[in-house]
């Protein structure tokens, strides 16, 4: 079980980054060439925003049944995850940071829900889907997702 869920929380982050890639873009283009606002430009916003909260439970589901999430805390203790570079990207930065980086794309969408013009919608995603994405990015712990 867990090995499967950890397959696919890898594998959805392809899908996920994708996504909130191809809406940042869309919303730079959109916002450069002062188009309108249409139901696509929603769509691919609200993929982008499905496909992380996706991403997020599972990753929450993987954090407490995975033996290098919450279980190793108690395993080895709080000191010495904080003290290893790998463990601490793992157990503390890898979730936080991306909880944040969910939570801003979620800001993006509601803020972009609220906007009255397409230039404000397209601003908002563009910002804080890209603040969601940089963020996303910098905590991957990339030497075992890449295995």
């Amino acid at each position: 079980m867990y090995t499967f869920i950890q397959k696919f929380h890898s594998g959805w982050a392809y899908l996920a980054l994708l996504l909130i890639v191809v809406a940042v873009v869309n919303s730079i283009v959109g916002l450069s060439r002062k188009k309108e606002f249409s139901a696509n430009d929603r769509k691919m916003g609200l993929f982008a925003l499905v496909f992380t909260h996706v991403q997020l439970l599972i990753g929450l589901i993987l954090y407490f049944i995975s033996p290098k999430g919450y279980a190793l805390i108690s395993q080895v203790g709080m000191g010495t995850v904080m003290k290893t570079a790998e463990l601490r990207l793992t157990v503390i930065e890898h979730p936080i940071t991306n909880i944040l980086a969910i939570l801003f794309i979620t800001i993006g969408w509601s803020k972009h829900k609220k906007a009255s013009t397409s230039e404000a919608k397209f601003k908002s995603i563009a910002i804080f889907y890209a603040i969601g994405l940089v963020l996303l990015l910098s905590r991957i712990p990339w030497q075992s997702w890449l295995q």
